[in-house]
């Protein structure tokens, strides 16, 4: 039992209303372990949607609020059956709104009433009630009196026996002449299953109220008797260890002095010989030995010398100076580069000039790269690859859904189950202080109120502060100035400005087709081949067959569907080999459907082109590589509607309106009627419309669509383009061209009009891809016109062209 502040607030002044009229309806809120009794004031946390809009219902109205007690307090959402039917009618005399959104209410109890009905339970629960009134104790008898007088004096003994005694307490106690005031208020600070204090709520009798009261009471002295006669044990018990434990050290000291040692010593010695045999700072080795003198001086099965124990163990574990010898033969380096990965010729001439300033200067810092590139490109394979052809460690760890600071910074020791973060961790993995970390999926780090893991990776990953990196648990400057971090990401949008500053970008675009038969045959092949158990002689493959792979089953800017392509074919060989066939199988073209079934992509250049006005080709970047995104305009009469589907974004949606507004600027060039405008809706569709599709590159497709709709002119063939579009017709530049002219290469699409701003861009582009497009750099849409409708004269060839595709329900120009 306890007893607390609500004493001195039950004998506050009711009588301004115990007058005030309970209306018949009222708001309902169901409360969790508590029961509310007459006269109580009592501040209760509002966090339920529904309990907060039962709340705000009241102090709209009377400020009178229907409180009953859930007999589960797990549920959540508790329905009628899991309620008691008696409560208290409370008045909301405070409301105070938390930063987390719940709200903190002082209510002050006005009377005891039952549910008849429950009118309504949602959005809050609205009840009809029907208040109970108690019969008045006209007399006090001797009985009564004897059983109120044995209340007071089993509270007194609770009180002092919990320590708590207060002379104002009692007097407040003792003050109190009604029974079933003296019951409520008693009862409400008893230790008491929520069904015990319904039991006593419900009584209406007040002398009844009073005796079950005390019976409780009886059993509670009966605990709290036993409960203090267990403290007291417990106090002589912690005396006696203190005693045995001044023994004990006496009895180690003698023991050392006749040369016979106990396990306790022996670990003691133990680890002070890993500490000086550890090749560790200064500091840290003072702090180490500090923290073995205090283990020392604590008895060996303390809560407090274990986790010191394992602190020190840590400790121990990380290689403050033990590195790595760095392979600074650049000849040797490039082989190893060279012999796992295929083309990527920008990484590994970022990771040789590295190599190459370290055998310069051996003390200089390890960069921070981050490679950004679709998935399946080999970001972190390559990572793997410049560890071997460094001679270092490797350490992965994967950033991706993180959420918690601790998992970078660890936990402070104060906690249960504290560990360092998994930087220390990681260390500690490969044992060297040199190592190359990779850091996956660093665009994918969430945050919540645990804190922001990108908030803490500014420390590590800045070569300016993590040579004295703090983790929480370590709580010692750890030196992370030697590792060589990496991390990927699949796009840079949203990585937080501050983080993204302090890495060095370089970008993985994707790989030609070329280039995906040639890693097929040097890696993939051979890899499938050896996981599925066949020999390299049980399986012919040509490149042919290898690049009808790439182009019918698979559409990506990686590997990763190509490998499971080829998987496919070797674990269906391996079944033919186990049961019983005989090699060699070669597997060609025409034999491709039997293990691969049908093919999933028609190139392009296989399809029957749709050839009409208002279909343009248009390029797009995303996360998973460039892709090619075709525009279509339709004109109808109508009154000037511009109509937009396919789930376009507000920004894709300002671009058809620029391109619009430039279409409608060129009216008089295309000799068309004032009002044209007002007699047609255009109607403008990006397929695939399920998938939500936004950024400003597809301006120069859409103005080009709607010129093409228009005027009725069919665009050139294979032809692509990408560029924003301004409403003074001007071309403004894009991102991802590289991954854009891949998209175009895969679709057979050898032209591509591109901004003028861009041509800079071009270098990136491999020399094999630019011999093989052609890249048209334009600076206003007059000349993506004049390129993309170089057929014939405007005013021939968009009145020939208006009469064969427009119906005729649609006024000519």
């Amino acid at each position: 039992m306890e007893f607390n502040d609500t004493l001195s607030i039950g004998m506050d002044d009711f009588s301004n209303n115990e007058d005030m009229e309970i209306p018949e309806v009222l708001p309902m809120m169901a409360v969790r372990d508590v029961v509310i009794f007459n006269y109580m004031i009592i501040p209760l946390f509002v966090g339920r949607p529904g309990s907060v809009e039962a709340v705000n219902e009241a102090l709209g109205a009377n400020k009178l609020l229907m409180l009953v007690t859930q007999k589960d307090a797990t549920k959540d959402n508790p329905v009628e059956a899991d309620l008691y039917r008696v409560g208290m009618v409370c008045m909301v005399m405070r409301t105070l709104k938390l930063p987390d959104g719940r709200l903190k209410v002082l209510v002050q109890a006005m009377s005891k009433a039952r549910i008849k009905d429950i009118l309504r339970s949602e959005p809050s629960y609205q009840v009809s009630v029907e208040v109970i009134e108690e019969p008045e104790v006209k007399e006090i008898t001797v009985e009564v009196e004897a059983l109120m007088r044995a209340v007071r004096e089993q509270t007194e003994k609770i009180m002092s026996l919990r320590g708590i005694l207060s002379a104002d307490l009692m007097m407040i106690i003792n003050n109190i002449e009604d029974p079933g005031r003296l019951a409520d208020l008693v009862g409400s600070n008893l230790r008491l299953k929520i069904s015990e204090s319904q039991q006593i709520l419900e009584e209406t009798d007040p002398e009844k109220r009073l005796k079950l009261v005390s019976e409780l009471l009886t059993k509670e002295l009966e605990v709290s008797t036993v409960q203090a006669k267990i403290q007291n044990d417990a106090k002589e018990e912690m005396s006696k260890s203190q005693r045995e434990y001044f023994l004990r050290e006496q009895l180690h000291a003698l023991q050392k002095e006749l040369g016979d040692t106990d396990e306790r010593t022996q670990e003691i010695d133990e680890l002070e010989r890993k500490i000086r045999k550890t090749k560790m700072p200064k500091n840290i080795r003072k702090e180490t030995m500090k923290q073995l003198s205090r283990m020392e001086m604590m008895h060996p099965d303390s809560s407090e010398a274990t986790i010191i124990r394992t602190y020190i163990d840590w400790i121990l574990d990380v290689p403050w100076q033990k590195s790595t010898t760095d392979i600074l033969d650049l000849v040797k380096a490039k082989e190893v580069l060279d012999e796992d990965h295929h083309g990527l010729q920008r990484v590994k001439e970022r990771i040789l000039e590295y190599l190459a300033v370290r055998k310069l200067n051996p003390a200089t810092k390890g960069p921070i790269l981050c490679f950004v590139g679709p998935p399946g490109v080999g970001k972190t394979s390559l990572g793997q690859s410049i560890a071997r052809a460094m001679g270092r460690k490797f350490h992965r760890l994967s950033l991706g859904g993180m959420r918690d600071e601790a998992e970078i910074r660890g936990h402070r020791r104060t906690y249960i189950g504290a560990m360092p973060g998994r930087i220390v961790q990681g260390l500690k993995t490969v044992a060297s202080n040199n190592p190359v970390f990779m850091m996956d999926e660093i665009d994918k780090i969430g945050s919540d109120y645990r804190g922001d893991p990108s908030s803490a990776l500014l420390e590590v990953l800045d070569p300016e502060q993590n040579f004295e990196f703090s983790d929480h648990y370590m709580n010692l400057p750890i030196d992370l100035s030697k590792v060589m971090f990496i991390t990927t990401a699949n796009m840079t949008d949203t990585i937080p400005g501050p983080l993204l500053d302090r890495m060095e970008m370089i970008r993985l675009s994707g790989y030609t087709l070329e280039e995906k038969v040639v890693i097929a045959r040097k890696y993939l092949l051979p890899r499938q081949v050896k996981e599925t158990g066949l020999k390299p002689t049980q399986l012919k493959m040509d490149d042919e067959t290898l690049k009808y792979i790439v182009t019918h089953y698979t559409y990506e800017a990686g590997l990763r569907n190509l490998e499971r392509e080829i998987g496919k074919v070797c674990r269906k060989l391996a079944r033919k080999i186990a049961e019983g066939s005989k090699g060699p199988f070669s597997v060609s073209e025409k034999t491709i459907s039997k293990y691969l079934g049908p093919p999933k992509n028609i190139p392009e250049s296989e399809l029957e082109k749709l050839v009409q006005p208002g279909l343009v080709t248009g390029l797009a970047w995303t996360e998973v590589g460039g892709e090619i995104l075709q525009i279509e305009v339709n004109l109808m009469p109508g009154k000037g509607k511009l109509i937009l589907t396919g789930q376009l974004g507000d920004v894709m949606k300002e671009s058809a309106q620029a391109a619009l507004t430039y279409c409608r600027s060129r009216s008089i060039e295309l000799g068309l009627a004032e009002d044209y405008f007002e007699k047609i809706d255009l109607h403008i569709h990006v397929p695939a419309g399920a998938i939500p599709k936004d950024g400003p590159s597809a301006g120069i497709t859409m103005a080009t669509a709607l010129y093409s709709a228009i005027t009725g002119k069919i665009v050139k063939a294979k032809l692509a383009m990408t560029g924003e579009v301004t409403l003074r017709g001007r071309v403004l530049p894009i991102g991802g061209l590289k991954e854009k002219a891949l998209a175009a290469l895969r679709a057979d699409i050898n032209k591509v009009i591109i901004p003028d701003q861009n041509k800079k861009d071009l270098e990136e582009i491999p020399k094999d891809i630019r011999e093989k497009m052609e890249f048209y750099p334009v600076k206003d849409m007059d000349e993506v016109v004049r390129i993309a409708f170089p057929q014939t004269a405007p005013k021939k060839a968009r009145k020939a062209g208006v009469k064969e595709s427009r119906p005729s329900s649609v006024p000519a120009p």
